[in-house]
């Protein structure tokens, strides 16, 4: 099937990939990976007139590390960049577990974290653990940008929070808290190449005497949107964490869910996946947190 007839712009800038952003307003899309785009357009779901090419824009591609400010993630990094970087596995090493549970080579090499989570379905699997890690989003637009947190960003399936001629173009990590641990769980029909049926993101920091200092959870596939599990998040807040404030927690994780009914699972399915996917995850981040504090 052919791609419908569009017109390809290369601005040189970020500033000039805005311009013509806002120029041209819901007629034109932006193009980094192109590996959701480009399928959408082949099957006619989209058809804009202008598509906004960055790979002309030199730099958007870098992973880097500032001590006291964190890591930033360029506009073009792609999903096999992430899973390769030391620094990544040194700092944020969850966000190379996930990329590395998502899609094939191929397509890693292609596709960019930021197009995962501006293209805004409820399974992106990037959206949950760049939640609890605090992640925030740096926004370009024709005039003054912005830094927006992520757990803000998404709006509905496949809507953003991105105004007129605002692009992403970066992804800030803050440094991890002392003594925590991340964790990304994926359940999937299939080992690989697959969507999520439901993705669960958690963060637990301990304090001196191992009690839940913070605590962070995160769901993707289990509402319209990737969302936090603040209930359950509330029930760990603060405590020594056993079995029955875990599995307490979960429930509160399974109330908070608004899930789906489709083709690849039931809504009754996906609810008793959050509940055990969110006892894992919060169980294994913890052991990371420990092991962190030794």
């Amino acid at each position: 099937m052919r791609l419908p007839s569009f017109e390809y712009l290369e601005p040189k800038t970020i500033r000039e990939a805005c311009k013509l952003l806002a120029k041209y307003g819901p007629e034109a899309r932006v193009l980094a990976g192109g590996t959701d785009l480009l399928p959408k357009m082949k099957s006619k779901e989209i058809t804009p007139r202008y598509l906004i090419a960055l790979k002309s824009i030199e730099g958007l591609d870098y992973i880097d590390y500032q001590p006291g400010k964190g890591l930033r993630i360029g506009a073009l990094a792609t999903l096999e960049s992430v899973r390769n970087s030391p620094v990544v596995k040194e700092r944020c090493p969850v966000l190379g577990e996930t990329a590395s549970l998502m899609a094939s080579t191929q397509v890693r090499n292609l596709a960019t974290v930021a197009g995962n989570i501006c293209n805004a379905v409820p399974s992106a699997d990037m959206a949950p653990p760049l939640m609890v890690l605090g992640a925030k989003l740096r926004v370009s637009s024709p005039g003054k940008g912005r830094l927006a947190p992520i757990q803000d960003f998404f709006q509905g399936p496949g809507q953003t929070a991105l105004g007129a001629g605002e692009i992403v173009t970066e992804i800030v990590v803050p440094n991890p808290l002392p003594k925590s641990g991340s964790v990304y769980l994926k359940h999937t029909v299939r080992q690989a190449m697959d969507l999520a049926l439901l993705g669960a993101a958690t963060m637990v920091a301990l304090d001196g005497k191992g009690a839940c200092k913070d605590v962070r959870i995160a769901l993707a596939t289990a509402a319209p949107t990737p969302i936090r599990a603040l209930r359950a998040e509330e029930v760990l807040r603060g405590k020594v964490i056993d079995d029955a404030l875990l599995a307490e927690a979960s429930a509160a994780a399974v109330e908070e869910a608004r899930p789906r009914s489709s083709v690849r699972a039931s809504e009754s399915y996906r609810r008793k996946l959050v509940g055990v996917l969110v006892s894992r995850g919060i169980a294994q981040a913890m052991s990371r947190a420990r092991a962190a504090g030794r």
